[in-house]
């Protein structure tokens, strides 16, 4: 065995070069991987059936959804000095493509989108799990598989948790009417729909944004720019589609047989996901862990925000499924990622993801409850020996360092304890004054720019940053900070460190720019949030300040539903109820479902859904005008890395 990418590539075409510290940081990241035995790819490649030319997927009109032919300058082997070794390595994994067969009656279809299809063949038809993110995508995968098998119907749809890479392409394998007639089940875990609709509204147009910096969308490709999202390679364009499931897991351990085939769910909530489920087939002997145990560190909150994962559970979820159905399994797989065969080996994976997670927590209790603050924490945390030696703990994908401050944050907040933190400046205030006292800026730059000299990018991000937002048209300060995060970018591990810092880059020397979105929220997710869900997203659309001087009862009625709720603004806030208002109403709101998709989506605002009599007010039009005044849509073009 030997070290894998123990040469570099030349630097060719890179219009901002790796500097001597990157190049000599990656020769020493070398020296600590594990061995290169060559596995991980002859089990990408494990049991492949057929593809298409870089997996190319067109929607109707011919436009196209995902393709990987951007990719193809990862074909060396050896990492070039504008990457980590490690994620070169896993991004070259992340581009093979195609149909595989996993075990008898299981096929997989990986690189059509971020995650991965699974397709089981029952005695009549098949049962996809996770559908994907996009319909085209979903559609086109589905396709290749019937390329190459009998075409059988679709029975059951099963969403194995409730991110969009996992239920978004739906309409791309099945439809309403089949699943209206009874044709075609859909299940999923207890939860799924409330998590599913609810995690990317309410704070939507702010982790959109931050998406950008997680996967890098916006990025072009190229071994100086993105390269990888460590769970795949990005997220496709195209249409996110959703259809209610007919079934719910609401046991922590459910039995079924579908079309032949016994599967065993088990719930997980509350792990990498709010509502997650994990599958054991006993006639396969195969066992699926859905996003809980994939080839990487995972998240425990990702860059984009979301709800902080625990940890623990984690953990003690990969442990039921070692201790019930590891025993019985020949081969494990997930829907990122390939699969691990034989039953030493899928053991042996299983205790390694059960302990990551359990490791990185207790340590970090451990700490915390020394006093330590999660940066201290993060910075002196390291996982043992005998993880960092498995090509599947390290952080492609989550770090060890967001993941402790994670942990950190689920148990104490983001307040460290220290009074000077807790009501501290914010940097538009405070950076000026840093910037006084440091001497200003032209000392600032001198001593910056030996301070990049030395390799210290960190440190001059930060500086840079305190400058920029002093003085946001400071040319030098920009470029200076760029070049930082650019090395720091180069020199990441993790797929998602890496775009956000080449992103930041980017956006210090050009600006935000269009901040285009990489897919299309389809109808059929908002249309699909109830009524409260529906208020709760207007309530955080009110300017409190302006709706501080209204003291108003509305009446709202979904006309297509037939269903009525009271509405209160007062003191600035929004708050609704199904029990009826006792005093006189203001007036009353008759809405029907496309006025609120509409809404939701920002194509139209309420004045205009009246214009189109997808909305009618009876009662006082004035308070009604006034109510609608209060209401602003959020800013998805927002600055990050500058005032």
């Amino acid at each position: 065995m030997q070290k894998t990418g123990t040469h570099f590539q030349p630097v060719e075409n890179i219009l901002h070069a790796p500097t001597a510290s990157t190049i000599a940081a990656h020769r020493a990241a070398l020296e600590s991987l594990p061995l290169e035995d060559g596995l991980d790819e002859k089990e990408a490649r494990r049991g492949s059936v057929a593809t298409v030319p870089d997996a190319e997927v067109r929607d109707e009109y011919g436009r196209l959804i995902w393709s990987l032919a951007e990719y193809g300058f990862l074909d060396p082997q050896d990492a070039p000095p504008t990457a980590h070794p490690a994620l070169w390595r896993q991004a070259r994994l992340n581009r093979i493509h195609g149909l595989f067969k996993v075990t008898e009656r299981i096929y997989q279809v990986r690189g059509f989108d971020l995650a991965n299809m699974t397709i089981v063949e029952g005695d009549t038809g098949i049962i996809v799990i996770d559908p994907l993110t996009v319909k085209e995508t979903a559609s086109a995968a589905l396709d290749l598989y019937y390329a190459h098998r009998p075409k059988r119907p679709v029975i059951a749809v099963i969403y194995s948790h409730s991110h969009t890479d996992h239920f978004g392409g739906v309409k791309g394998v099945t439809s309403v009417e089949d699943v209206r007639a009874g044709r075609v089940a859909v299940i999923a875990p207890a939860g799924f729909m409330e998590e599913a609709v609810s995690e990317n509204v309410l704070a939507g147009r702010a982790m959109d944004r931050r998406a950008q910096f997680q996967f890098g969308h916006t990025l072009a490709r190229g071994a100086c720019c993105q390269i990888d999202s460590g769970l795949g390679k990005n997220m496709p364009s195209g249409t996110v589609t959703l259809i209610e499931p007919t079934v719910l897991i609401e046991q922590e351990s459910e039995t079924h047989v579908i079309d032949g085939v016994e599967i065993v769910f088990q719930l997980t909530p509350e792990s990498e996901a709010p509502a997650e489920m994990h599958f054991f087939f006993p006639q396969f002997r195969a066992l699926n862990l859905a996003e809980n145990a994939t080839r990487t560190l995972h998240n425990l909150c990702p860059l984009r925000g979301a709800q902080v994962r625990n940890a623990r559970l984690w953990s003690h979820y990969l442990n039921l499924a070692l201790e019930r159905y590891a025993p019985h399994a020949d081969v494990v797989l997930a829907q990122h990622h390939w699969p691990t065969w034989g039953n030493e080996r899928l053991t042996r994976f299983l205790e390694q993801q059960r302990d990551l997670y359990k490791y990185l927590h207790d340590q970090t209790v451990r700490l915390m409850n020394q006093g330590r603050t999660a940066p201290e924490i993060a910075e002196e945390m390291m996982l043992p020996d005998s993880l960092r030696a498995q090509w599947h703990t390290h952080g492609y994908y989550g770090t060890v360092s967001h993941n402790v401050k994670a942990i950190y944050q689920h148990y104490l907040s983001w307040y460290d304890g220290n009074p000077s933190h807790l009501h501290a400046l914010p940097d538009e205030q405070s950076a000026p004054r840093y910037v006084e006292y440091m001497g200003g800026i032209a000392a600032i730059m001198e001593r910056a720019r030996r301070d990049f000299d030395n390799g210290d990018y960190r440190w001059v991000a930060e500086v840079m940053n305190r400058v920029v937002f002093a003085d946001p048209q400071c040319r030098e300060a920009r470029e200076l900070g760029a070049a930082a995060l650019e090395q720091m970018g180069f020199q990441a591990e993790s797929a998602t460190w890496r775009n956000a810092f080449l992103l930041g880059a980017r956006e210090l020397r050009e600006g935000v720019g269009d901040g285009s979105r990489h897919s299309t929220r389809g109808g059929d997710l908002l249309q699909a949030m109830t009524p409260g869900q529906f208020f709760d997203f207007l309530a955080v659309t009110v300017n409190g300040e302006k709706a501080q001087v209204l003291d108003l009862r509305i009446d709202w009625v979904f006309t297509e539903r037939d269903q009525r709720y009271a509405l209160r603004v007062a003191n600035g806030a929004l708050t609704w109820s199904k029990t009826p208002h006792r005093a006189a109403v203001d007036f009353v709101v008759h809405m029907n479902d496309a006025a609120q998709v509409l809404v939701l989506m920002g194509e139209t605002g309420f004045l205009s859904a009246i214009e189109k009599a997808f909305v009618s007010v009876e009662g006082n039009r004035t308070w009604f005008d006034a109510f609608v005044a209060t209401l602003e849509r959020g800013n998805g073009r927002f600055n990050v890395v500058e005032p």
